[in-house]
């Protein structure tokens, strides 16, 4: 697979990509204006003492623990392809750090309704909040007052910025809005595991803030015109679904330090993601079996994990992923040929394409 996105705590590895240039370019002041938000809180909330400083600093741990800040750059992105300037990427910044924080409370909430321990490479906030204050349910109930705090630092930061008019920030903002409820409407199918459509789920649930949000965010804030903004949302709109089917495959086939997770962790939770969807439609008889002996068997052992991944590839259903997000990265390729941006940004667009393909695996037969 390609490497550029897919560690979970590595830097990344530029190799001409212009995008990923620019993510090494505003990482270390994301991370560093993370740090200080949360500083900010924690200084106050120590007044009351340890119990309640250890929620926002569980969330601090988290947000600085090897996150890709992929969004902060499709923001720049944004930014800059709608005539931002590359020279002056301040406001593009603080909304990737406003970005950066809705999506630690995301994960926060995520991990405890997936009953997940762990989140790159690490302890999960729920899980660490219950070591520190000594059992499961007072750890979940500080994880999401954890999780709502940040949700308000996120807005709280995006309000914070300098420099619009407030015309420009109520757009902004509405945008904003709009992301965060797409978001939590795809939560909820994920969570009832009932999408007939799995790609309108990922649209909602990712799509929304990894692609199409970030990029209209940064739009907005240089503001850009109507035509643009419409541009971005066609180039975003296999995108978010292409980020999503990669994230499947890496869930599925990556190893432990790509994904901060253990491994087989998606087919455990019974997660309906992209290759259990193509599974249920390739299958056959022997192959449903050991899927079922392991989806969403909390229980289940490595070697019924490992029949069942194994019975993802020769179904056919890591093929049809695989293909299916080639597919969609072209689509977006084809919609940024005729975007009216400069050559920079079109550079770094096309850099946003090449760091999300998935370089397939080699043909397995099916058994």
């Amino acid at each position: 697979m390609n490497q550029g996105l897919s560690s979970a705590t590595a830097e990344p590895v530029t190799n001409g990509n212009a995008f990923l240039a620019l993510l090494k370019q505003i990482k270390p002041e994301i991370e560093r204006r993370i740090a200080v938000r949360f500083d900010e809180k924690i200084t106050r909330a120590r007044t009351y003492g340890p119990a309640i400083a250890a929620m926002l600093e569980a969330a601090r741990d988290l947000s600085l623990r090897g996150g890709k800040r992929v969004r902060a750059g499709l923001i720049a992105a944004g930014w800059i392809a709608a005539g931002g300037g590359e020279r002056t990427l301040e406001p593009a910044i603080d909304a990737g750090v406003s970005f950066e924080l809705l999506q630690s409370y995301l994960l926060i909430q995520d991990d405890w309704m997936d009953g997940d321990p762990t989140r790159r490479g690490g302890p999960s906030v729920h899980a660490a909040l219950a070591k520190e204050l000594g059992g499961e349910h007072i750890g979940a109930t500080a994880a999401i007052l954890a999780s709502d705090m940040t949700w308000g630092l996120a807005v709280e930061t995006l309000l914070s910025i300098t420099g619009l008019s407030a015309e420009r920030r109520l757009e902004v903002m509405q945008v904003f809005m709009r992301i965060h409820e797409d978001v939590v409407l795809g939560q909820q199918m994920d969570v009832l595991g009932k999408a007939e459509d799995v790609e309108a789920m990922h649209d909602l649930k990712t799509g929304s803030y990894t692609m199409r949000g970030p990029l209209s965010i940064g739009a907005a804030l240089a503001g850009g015109s109507p035509a643009l903004h419409a541009a971005l949302a066609r180039f975003a709109a296999p995108l978010g679904v292409a980020f999503q089917l990669r994230d499947d495959l890496i869930g599925t086939f990556g190893d432990h330090a790509e994904t901060g997770k253990p491994v087989g962790n998606d087919i455990v939770a019974g997660k309906r993601t992209s290759l259990v969807a193509e599974a249920e439609r390739l299958a056959n008889e022997e192959e449903r079996r050991a899927l079922s002996r392991a989806h969403g068997r909390a229980d289940a052992d490595a070697a019924a994990i490992a029949a069942a991944t194994r019975a993802l590839v020769t179904s056919g259903a890591r093929r049809a992923v695989e293909e299916r997000q080639q597919a969609l990265c072209e689509a977006a390729a084809k919609e940024l040929a005729s975007m009216p941006v400069s050559a920079a940004a079109r550079s770094i667009l096309v850099g946003v394409v090449d760091a999300l393909r998935v370089r397939p695996a080699a043909p397995e037969a099916r058994s």
